[in-house]
Protein backbone atom coordinates (compact mmCIF):
# COMPACT_ATOMS: atom_id res chain seq x y z
CA UNK A 1 0.00 0.00 0.00
CA UNK A 2 3.03 2.16 1.11
CA UNK A 3 4.26 1.73 -2.23
CA UNK A 4 1.40 2.20 -4.04
CA UNK A 5 0.95 5.79 -2.79
CA UNK A 6 4.17 6.79 -3.14
CA UNK A 7 3.71 5.80 -7.23
CA UNK A 8 0.46 7.34 -7.39
CA UNK A 9 1.91 10.68 -5.75
CA UNK A 10 5.08 10.53 -7.82
CA UNK A 11 3.10 10.56 -10.51
CA UNK A 12 0.80 13.46 -9.68
CA UNK A 13 3.99 15.68 -9.37
CA UNK A 14 6.08 14.04 -12.46
CA UNK A 15 2.55 15.28 -14.51
CA UNK A 16 2.64 18.76 -12.84
CA UNK A 17 6.17 18.96 -13.26
CA UNK A 18 5.49 18.12 -16.93
CA UNK A 19 3.03 20.75 -17.33
CA UNK A 20 4.93 23.39 -15.76
CA UNK A 21 8.00 22.73 -18.48
CA UNK A 22 5.55 23.27 -21.18
CA UNK A 23 5.62 27.18 -20.06
CA UNK A 24 2.24 27.56 -19.95
CA UNK A 25 1.86 28.89 -15.64
CA UNK A 26 4.32 31.71 -16.50
CA UNK A 27 2.23 33.24 -19.16
CA UNK A 28 0.55 36.63 -17.01
CA UNK A 29 -2.95 35.57 -18.57
CA UNK A 30 -2.81 31.91 -17.44
CA UNK A 31 -2.31 33.16 -13.93
CA UNK A 32 -4.79 35.98 -14.08
CA UNK A 33 -7.70 33.60 -15.26
CA UNK A 34 -7.13 31.27 -12.34
CA UNK A 35 -6.89 34.27 -9.99
CA UNK A 36 -10.23 35.02 -11.36
CA UNK A 37 -11.76 31.35 -11.31
CA UNK A 38 -10.83 31.51 -7.82
CA UNK A 39 -13.38 34.29 -7.22
CA UNK A 40 -15.97 32.84 -9.30
CA UNK A 41 -15.33 29.29 -7.38
CA UNK A 42 -16.04 31.71 -3.49
CA UNK A 43 -18.70 33.49 -5.15
CA UNK A 44 -20.77 30.83 -6.75
CA UNK A 45 -20.64 28.17 -3.66
CA UNK A 46 -21.14 30.26 -0.60
CA UNK A 47 -23.75 28.75 0.61
CA UNK A 48 -22.31 25.12 0.31
CA UNK A 49 -18.63 26.22 1.64
CA UNK A 50 -20.03 28.31 4.77
CA UNK A 51 -22.24 24.50 5.54
CA UNK A 52 -19.10 22.86 5.22
CA UNK A 53 -17.35 25.11 7.80
CA UNK A 54 -20.12 24.99 10.17
CA UNK A 55 -20.27 21.64 10.27
CA UNK A 56 -16.42 21.45 11.16
CA UNK A 57 -15.92 24.22 13.67
CA UNK A 58 -19.69 25.96 14.34
CA UNK A 59 -18.12 28.93 12.71
CA UNK A 60 -20.56 32.09 13.29
CA UNK A 61 -22.06 34.21 10.58
CA UNK A 62 -19.52 37.23 10.77
CA UNK A 63 -15.98 34.73 10.82
CA UNK A 64 -17.58 33.28 7.83
CA UNK A 65 -17.75 36.45 5.85
CA UNK A 66 -14.58 37.76 6.85
CA UNK A 67 -11.95 35.00 7.28
CA UNK A 68 -13.41 32.18 5.13
CA UNK A 69 -14.55 34.66 2.21
CA UNK A 70 -13.95 38.01 2.15
CA UNK A 71 -9.94 37.13 2.74
CA UNK A 72 -9.55 35.19 -0.01
CA UNK A 73 -11.45 37.42 -2.05
CA UNK A 74 -9.62 40.37 -1.60
CA UNK A 75 -6.59 38.70 -1.44
CA UNK A 76 -7.44 37.25 -5.25
CA UNK A 77 -8.63 40.61 -6.73
CA UNK A 78 -4.78 42.68 -5.36
CA UNK A 79 -2.55 39.68 -6.75
CA UNK A 80 -5.12 40.44 -9.87
CA UNK A 81 -4.85 44.04 -9.77
CA UNK A 82 -1.09 44.22 -9.05
CA UNK A 83 -0.02 40.99 -10.65
CA UNK A 84 1.44 43.11 -13.85
CA UNK A 85 3.83 45.40 -12.13
CA UNK A 86 5.46 42.36 -9.33
CA UNK A 87 6.43 40.25 -12.36
CA UNK A 88 7.89 43.58 -14.42
CA UNK A 89 11.69 43.23 -13.93
CA UNK A 90 13.55 45.43 -11.32
CA UNK A 91 16.52 47.41 -12.51
CA UNK A 92 19.31 48.29 -10.60
CA UNK A 93 22.05 50.60 -10.68
CA UNK A 94 25.50 48.81 -11.35
CA UNK A 95 28.93 49.73 -9.85
CA UNK A 96 30.95 51.63 -12.23
CA UNK A 97 33.43 49.03 -12.78
CA UNK A 98 30.84 47.08 -14.17
CA UNK A 99 29.78 49.55 -17.02
CA UNK A 100 28.50 49.72 -20.12
CA UNK A 101 26.13 46.76 -18.17
CA UNK A 102 22.72 47.14 -16.91
CA UNK A 103 21.08 44.69 -14.37
CA UNK A 104 17.72 43.71 -13.06
CA UNK A 105 16.21 41.16 -10.52
CA UNK A 106 13.53 38.91 -12.40
CA UNK A 107 10.68 37.54 -10.26
CA UNK A 108 10.55 33.67 -11.89
CA UNK A 109 8.50 30.79 -10.78
CA UNK A 110 9.95 27.94 -8.34
CA UNK A 111 8.17 25.18 -9.79
CA UNK A 112 6.19 22.48 -8.46
CA UNK A 113 5.04 23.34 -4.84
CA UNK A 114 3.43 21.61 -1.88
CA UNK A 115 0.39 23.28 0.36
CA UNK A 116 -0.27 21.72 3.70
CA UNK A 117 -2.81 23.62 5.00
CA UNK A 118 -4.22 23.58 9.28
CA UNK A 119 -8.03 22.63 9.93
CA UNK A 120 -8.64 25.89 12.21
CA UNK A 121 -9.14 28.02 9.11
CA UNK A 122 -9.67 25.88 6.67
CA UNK A 123 -10.66 27.20 3.44
CA UNK A 124 -8.75 30.82 3.91
CA UNK A 125 -5.10 29.22 4.69
CA UNK A 126 -5.69 27.00 1.40
CA UNK A 127 -6.96 29.85 -0.72
CA UNK A 128 -4.20 32.58 0.40
CA UNK A 129 -0.91 30.60 0.00
CA UNK A 130 -2.34 29.00 -3.05
CA UNK A 131 -3.05 32.82 -4.67
CA UNK A 132 0.22 33.19 -4.04
CA UNK A 133 1.90 30.39 -5.47
CA UNK A 134 -0.77 30.86 -8.58
CA UNK A 135 0.53 34.30 -9.47
CA UNK A 136 3.99 33.62 -9.09
CA UNK A 137 3.04 31.28 -11.57
CA UNK A 138 3.58 27.78 -9.89
CA UNK A 139 2.29 24.12 -10.20
CA UNK A 140 0.62 23.73 -7.06
CA UNK A 141 -0.29 19.96 -5.17
CA UNK A 142 -2.89 21.16 -1.61
CA UNK A 143 -3.22 18.45 1.07
CA UNK A 144 -5.92 19.91 2.90
CA UNK A 145 -6.18 18.86 6.80
CA UNK A 146 -8.39 15.65 7.60
CA UNK A 147 -9.79 16.69 10.71
CA UNK A 148 -11.61 19.30 9.17
CA UNK A 149 -13.12 16.74 7.36
CA UNK A 150 -16.10 18.82 6.11
CA UNK A 151 -14.07 21.25 4.08
CA UNK A 152 -11.35 19.03 3.01
CA UNK A 153 -13.96 17.48 1.02
CA UNK A 154 -15.61 20.47 -0.46
CA UNK A 155 -12.36 21.56 -1.80
CA UNK A 156 -11.74 18.63 -3.03
CA UNK A 157 -14.89 18.72 -4.93
CA UNK A 158 -14.95 21.88 -6.19
CA UNK A 159 -11.94 23.24 -6.78
CA UNK A 160 -11.08 20.87 -9.39
CA UNK A 161 -14.00 21.90 -11.19
CA UNK A 162 -12.68 25.77 -11.49
CA UNK A 163 -9.46 25.71 -11.71
CA UNK A 164 -6.19 24.21 -14.35
CA UNK A 165 -5.99 20.58 -13.41
CA UNK A 166 -2.98 19.99 -15.52
CA UNK A 167 -1.45 22.60 -12.76
CA UNK A 168 -3.63 22.50 -9.56
CA UNK A 169 -4.06 19.68 -7.84
CA UNK A 170 -6.03 18.33 -4.21
CA UNK A 171 -5.12 15.32 -2.86
CA UNK A 172 -6.42 13.81 0.31
CA UNK A 173 -5.48 12.34 3.43
CA UNK A 174 -4.40 11.88 6.86
CA UNK A 175 -0.89 11.40 8.57
CA UNK A 176 0.33 8.40 6.32
CA UNK A 177 -0.44 10.23 2.97
CA UNK A 178 1.65 13.59 4.28
CA UNK A 179 4.39 11.67 5.04
CA UNK A 180 4.46 9.83 1.92
CA UNK A 181 3.95 13.17 0.52
CA UNK A 182 7.11 14.59 2.19
CA UNK A 183 8.84 12.35 0.44
CA UNK A 184 8.90 13.37 -2.84
CA UNK A 185 10.93 16.14 -4.32
CA UNK A 186 9.22 19.82 -4.30
CA UNK A 187 10.24 23.41 -5.20
CA UNK A 188 9.35 24.52 -2.10
CA UNK A 189 6.87 23.55 0.67
CA UNK A 190 4.60 26.12 2.23
CA UNK A 191 2.86 24.35 5.87
CA UNK A 192 0.65 26.09 8.04
CA UNK A 193 0.38 23.95 11.65
CA UNK A 194 1.68 22.93 15.16
CA UNK A 195 5.64 23.47 15.92
CA UNK A 196 6.18 19.28 16.22
CA UNK A 197 5.00 18.95 13.02
CA UNK A 198 6.61 21.86 11.31
CA UNK A 199 9.97 20.24 12.61
CA UNK A 200 8.90 16.62 10.52
CA UNK A 201 8.54 18.82 7.69
CA UNK A 202 11.87 20.73 7.81
CA UNK A 203 13.41 17.58 8.44
CA UNK A 204 11.91 15.80 5.33
CA UNK A 205 12.33 19.25 2.79
CA UNK A 206 16.12 18.93 4.25
CA UNK A 207 16.66 15.75 2.10
CA UNK A 208 16.21 17.34 -0.97
CA UNK A 209 17.31 21.01 0.00
CA UNK A 210 13.69 22.29 -0.53
CA UNK A 211 13.11 25.66 0.76
CA UNK A 212 10.11 26.11 3.44
CA UNK A 213 7.57 28.38 4.79
CA UNK A 214 6.48 27.72 8.08
CA UNK A 215 3.16 29.14 9.40
CA UNK A 216 3.52 27.46 13.10
CA UNK A 217 2.36 29.42 16.74
CA UNK A 218 3.89 29.34 19.96
CA UNK A 219 2.18 31.36 23.32
CA UNK A 220 1.58 34.49 21.97
CA UNK A 221 1.35 37.00 25.29
CA UNK A 222 -0.95 40.12 25.61
CA UNK A 223 0.18 43.10 28.10
CA UNK A 224 -1.99 45.03 29.64
CA UNK A 225 -0.66 48.62 30.93
CA UNK A 226 -2.60 50.59 33.50
CA UNK A 227 -2.91 53.41 31.13
CA UNK A 228 -5.73 52.11 28.70
CA UNK A 229 -9.62 52.14 28.31
CA UNK A 230 -10.34 49.14 29.90
CA UNK A 231 -13.84 48.63 28.44
CA UNK A 232 -12.17 48.97 24.97
CA UNK A 233 -9.19 46.89 25.49
CA UNK A 234 -11.46 44.10 27.21
CA UNK A 235 -13.58 43.92 24.02
CA UNK A 236 -10.48 43.30 21.97
CA UNK A 237 -9.27 40.64 23.73
CA UNK A 238 -12.34 38.63 24.08
CA UNK A 239 -13.02 38.80 20.49
CA UNK A 240 -9.70 38.16 19.32
CA UNK A 241 -9.35 34.59 22.27
CA UNK A 242 -13.04 33.69 21.90
CA UNK A 243 -13.39 34.22 18.22
CA UNK A 244 -13.37 30.71 16.81
CA UNK A 245 -13.29 29.27 20.19
CA UNK A 246 -9.65 30.22 20.38
CA UNK A 247 -8.47 28.23 17.76
CA UNK A 248 -6.79 30.94 16.10
CA UNK A 249 -2.62 30.37 16.07
CA UNK A 250 -2.17 34.17 16.92
CA UNK A 251 -5.24 34.73 19.74
CA UNK A 252 -3.68 35.69 22.93
CA UNK A 253 -2.65 33.06 24.68
CA UNK A 254 -2.12 34.66 28.38
CA UNK A 255 -2.58 38.00 29.91
CA UNK A 256 -0.12 39.55 31.59
CA UNK A 257 -1.58 42.59 33.71
CA UNK A 258 -0.27 44.91 36.71
CA UNK A 259 -1.72 43.40 39.73
CA UNK A 260 -3.66 46.83 40.70
CA UNK A 261 -5.76 46.16 37.82
CA UNK A 262 -6.54 42.80 37.78
CA UNK A 263 -9.55 42.48 39.87
CA UNK A 264 -10.91 45.13 37.59
CA UNK A 265 -9.95 43.40 34.55
CA UNK A 266 -11.22 39.52 35.04
CA UNK A 267 -15.09 41.67 36.14
CA UNK A 268 -14.60 43.49 32.93
CA UNK A 269 -13.51 40.19 30.98
CA UNK A 270 -16.97 38.39 32.80
CA UNK A 271 -19.05 41.15 31.89
CA UNK A 272 -18.27 41.29 28.41
CA UNK A 273 -17.75 37.15 27.56
CA UNK A 274 -21.96 37.53 29.04
CA UNK A 275 -22.55 39.98 26.50
CA UNK A 276 -21.01 38.46 23.45
CA UNK A 277 -22.18 35.65 23.90
CA UNK A 278 -25.02 35.16 26.83
CA UNK A 279 -25.06 33.24 29.98
CA UNK A 280 -25.24 30.04 28.35
CA UNK A 281 -22.78 30.63 25.23
CA UNK A 282 -23.32 26.93 24.23
CA UNK A 283 -26.54 27.89 22.82
CA UNK A 284 -25.12 31.34 21.17
CA UNK A 285 -24.74 30.90 17.55
CA UNK A 286 -21.40 33.06 17.54
CA UNK A 287 -20.17 31.00 19.67
CA UNK A 288 -17.88 28.08 18.29
CA UNK A 289 -17.00 24.18 18.95
CA UNK A 290 -13.92 22.74 19.55
CA UNK A 291 -12.73 20.95 16.07
CA UNK A 292 -12.67 16.83 17.52
CA UNK A 293 -13.33 15.18 20.75
CA UNK A 294 -9.45 14.26 20.94
CA UNK A 295 -8.93 18.21 21.17
CA UNK A 296 -11.49 18.92 23.38
CA UNK A 297 -9.99 15.70 25.47
CA UNK A 298 -6.95 17.53 25.61
CA UNK A 299 -7.97 20.92 26.73
CA UNK A 300 -10.01 19.45 29.05
CA UNK A 301 -6.78 17.95 30.60
CA UNK A 302 -4.71 21.45 30.70
CA UNK A 303 -7.46 22.65 32.91
CA UNK A 304 -6.80 19.96 35.75
CA UNK A 305 -5.40 21.54 38.80
CA UNK A 306 -5.77 24.94 37.38
CA UNK A 307 -7.23 27.79 39.53
CA UNK A 308 -10.29 28.65 37.94
CA UNK A 309 -11.54 32.43 38.03
CA UNK A 310 -14.77 31.90 35.42
CA UNK A 311 -15.96 29.07 33.09
CA UNK A 312 -14.78 25.52 32.84
CA UNK A 313 -18.35 24.02 31.58
CA UNK A 314 -17.13 21.44 29.17
CA UNK A 315 -19.91 19.59 26.62
CA UNK A 316 -17.76 16.62 25.53
CA UNK A 317 -19.93 15.26 22.76
CA UNK A 318 -20.76 18.24 21.21
CA UNK A 319 -16.95 19.77 21.43
CA UNK A 320 -18.20 22.17 23.64
CA UNK A 321 -15.98 24.14 26.46
CA UNK A 322 -17.08 27.62 27.46
CA UNK A 323 -15.07 30.20 27.96
CA UNK A 324 -12.92 30.27 30.36
CA UNK A 325 -11.04 32.36 32.64
CA UNK A 326 -7.80 30.80 35.13
CA UNK A 327 -5.18 32.08 37.45
CA UNK A 328 -1.46 31.44 36.53
CA UNK A 329 2.17 33.28 37.90
CA UNK A 330 4.89 34.25 36.84
CA UNK A 331 6.63 30.88 38.30
CA UNK A 332 4.17 28.49 37.12
CA UNK A 333 5.51 25.34 35.32
CA UNK A 334 1.70 23.70 34.56
CA UNK A 335 1.41 22.24 31.20
CA UNK A 336 -0.87 24.86 30.53
CA UNK A 337 1.95 27.33 30.75
CA UNK A 338 4.53 24.91 28.82
CA UNK A 339 2.40 24.23 25.29
CA UNK A 340 0.41 26.71 23.40
CA UNK A 341 -3.61 26.76 24.50
CA UNK A 342 -5.10 27.17 20.92
CA UNK A 343 -8.29 26.61 22.91
CA UNK A 344 -11.08 29.11 24.70
CA UNK A 345 -8.56 29.25 28.22
CA UNK A 346 -7.30 32.52 28.99
CA UNK A 347 -4.68 32.43 31.90
CA UNK A 348 -4.59 35.63 33.90
CA UNK A 349 -0.45 36.49 35.41
CA UNK A 350 -0.07 39.56 37.22
CA UNK A 351 3.21 41.39 36.72
CA UNK A 352 4.96 43.89 38.86
CA UNK A 353 6.36 45.98 36.58
CA UNK A 354 6.47 46.46 32.80
CA UNK A 355 10.15 44.95 33.30
CA UNK A 356 8.75 41.42 34.66
CA UNK A 357 6.66 41.28 31.62
CA UNK A 358 9.38 41.72 28.96
CA UNK A 359 11.85 39.62 31.32
CA UNK A 360 8.87 36.64 31.15
CA UNK A 361 8.10 37.05 27.24
CA UNK A 362 12.16 36.83 27.05
CA UNK A 363 12.78 34.07 28.61
CA UNK A 364 10.48 31.95 26.55
CA UNK A 365 10.35 30.96 22.76
CA UNK A 366 9.75 33.86 20.53
CA UNK A 367 6.08 34.16 19.41
CA UNK A 368 4.31 34.69 16.61
CA UNK A 369 2.77 37.39 18.20
CA UNK A 370 2.56 39.66 21.03
CA UNK A 371 -0.31 41.96 21.89
CA UNK A 372 0.16 45.01 24.29
CA UNK A 373 -2.24 47.34 25.39
CA UNK A 374 -1.20 50.75 26.36
CA UNK A 375 -1.60 54.28 25.75
CA UNK A 376 1.59 55.70 26.62
CA UNK A 377 3.99 55.69 23.63
CA UNK A 378 6.84 54.93 25.79
CA UNK A 379 5.52 51.83 27.27
CA UNK A 380 4.46 50.26 23.36
CA UNK A 381 8.11 51.28 22.27
CA UNK A 382 9.65 49.36 25.20
CA UNK A 383 7.73 46.48 24.48
CA UNK A 384 8.45 45.99 20.86
CA UNK A 385 12.08 47.19 20.65
CA UNK A 386 12.60 44.99 23.73
CA UNK A 387 11.43 41.75 22.51
CA UNK A 388 11.19 39.66 19.50
CA UNK A 389 8.08 38.06 18.13
CA UNK A 390 6.76 37.64 14.21
CA UNK A 391 4.25 40.70 14.53
CA UNK A 392 3.34 43.00 17.42
CA UNK A 393 -0.12 44.39 17.70
CA UNK A 394 -0.68 47.88 19.89
CA UNK A 395 -3.66 48.40 21.05
CA UNK A 396 -5.92 45.02 18.98
CA UNK A 397 -5.84 41.73 19.35
CA UNK A 398 -5.53 39.32 15.98
CA UNK A 399 -6.57 42.01 13.57
CA UNK A 400 -2.87 42.59 12.45
CA UNK A 401 -2.68 39.51 10.22
CA UNK A 402 -5.66 40.68 8.31
CA UNK A 403 -3.47 43.77 5.89
CA UNK A 404 -2.31 42.30 2.96
CA UNK A 405 0.76 45.00 3.17
CA UNK A 406 1.58 43.99 6.33
CA UNK A 407 3.82 40.42 5.87
CA UNK A 408 2.45 37.69 8.41
CA UNK A 409 4.94 35.09 9.88
CA UNK A 410 6.98 34.02 12.69
CA UNK A 411 10.40 33.84 13.97
CA UNK A 412 12.44 31.29 14.72
CA UNK A 413 10.46 28.66 16.98
CA UNK A 414 7.15 30.71 15.70
CA UNK A 415 7.77 30.23 11.95
CA UNK A 416 9.72 30.98 8.71
CA UNK A 417 8.96 33.08 5.99
CA UNK A 418 6.62 35.59 5.39
CA UNK A 419 3.09 35.91 3.49
CA UNK A 420 0.23 38.16 2.60
CA UNK A 421 -0.31 40.42 -0.64
CA UNK A 422 3.48 41.34 -2.03
CA UNK A 423 4.85 38.81 0.06
CA UNK A 424 3.05 35.53 -0.74
CA UNK A 425 4.08 36.66 -4.44
CA UNK A 426 7.99 36.44 -3.36
CA UNK A 427 7.67 33.67 -1.39
CA UNK A 428 6.74 31.42 -4.61
CA UNK A 429 9.24 33.25 -6.64
CA UNK A 430 12.59 32.94 -7.24
CA UNK A 431 14.19 36.76 -7.37
CA UNK A 432 16.85 35.59 -10.38
CA UNK A 433 19.44 38.04 -10.61
CA UNK A 434 20.51 39.01 -14.59
CA UNK A 435 23.44 41.20 -15.57
CA UNK A 436 24.14 41.94 -19.51
CA UNK A 437 27.20 43.43 -20.59
CA UNK A 438 28.30 45.38 -23.66
CA UNK A 439 31.19 44.20 -25.83
CA UNK A 440 32.13 47.13 -27.34
CA UNK A 441 34.46 48.42 -24.45
CA UNK A 442 36.67 45.93 -22.89
CA UNK A 443 39.47 47.40 -20.27
CA UNK A 444 42.67 45.25 -19.90
CA UNK A 445 42.12 46.21 -16.24
CA UNK A 446 40.91 42.93 -15.08
CA UNK A 447 43.33 40.85 -16.60
CA UNK A 448 46.82 39.56 -16.56
CA UNK A 449 49.64 40.86 -16.14
CA UNK A 450 48.43 42.44 -13.18
CA UNK A 451 50.74 45.49 -13.10
CA UNK A 452 50.96 48.65 -10.14
CA UNK A 453 49.54 50.46 -12.29
CA UNK A 454 46.13 48.59 -13.18
CA UNK A 455 46.27 48.35 -8.58
CA UNK A 456 46.12 51.74 -8.67
CA UNK A 457 43.04 52.46 -11.52
CA UNK A 458 41.19 49.39 -9.56
CA UNK A 459 41.36 51.18 -6.03
CA UNK A 460 40.58 54.29 -7.38
CA UNK A 461 37.95 53.01 -9.65
CA UNK A 462 36.70 50.96 -6.59
CA UNK A 463 35.90 53.87 -5.07
CA UNK A 464 34.59 56.17 -7.00
CA UNK A 465 30.99 57.01 -7.31
CA UNK A 466 28.86 58.64 -10.32
CA UNK A 467 26.33 60.82 -9.57
CA UNK A 468 22.60 59.54 -9.97
CA UNK A 469 21.91 61.61 -13.27
CA UNK A 470 25.25 61.21 -14.72
CA UNK A 471 24.23 57.47 -14.71
CA UNK A 472 24.13 56.78 -18.62
CA UNK A 473 25.96 53.96 -18.77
Amino acid sequence: LGKAMSASFSSHIDELRQYYNTGATRSIAWRSQQLQRIIQLIEENRETMTSALYQDLHYDPFLQEMSEVGFPLKEAEYHLANLPKWTQPQYIDLDLMLKPAHGYVLPEPLGVVLIISPWNYPLSLIFKPLIGAISAGNCVIIKPSEISANTSKWITKYLPTYLDSSAIRVLEGGPEETTALLREKFDHIFYTGSTAVGKIVMRAAAEHLTPVTLELGGKSPCIIDKDVDLDVTVRRIVIGKFGNCGQTCVAPDYILVLKDLEKDLIEALKKTISEFYGENPQTSPDYGRIISVKHTDRLSGLLQGETLIFGGSIDREERYISPTIIKSSLQSQSKIMQEEIFGPILPIITISNLNEAIKYINDRPKPLALYVFSANQDVQQAVISSTSSGSVCVNDAVIQVTDKNLPFGGVGPSGIGRYNGKSSFDTFSNPKSVMSRGTWVDPSLRYPPFTERKLWWLKTLSNFRLPPKMDFF
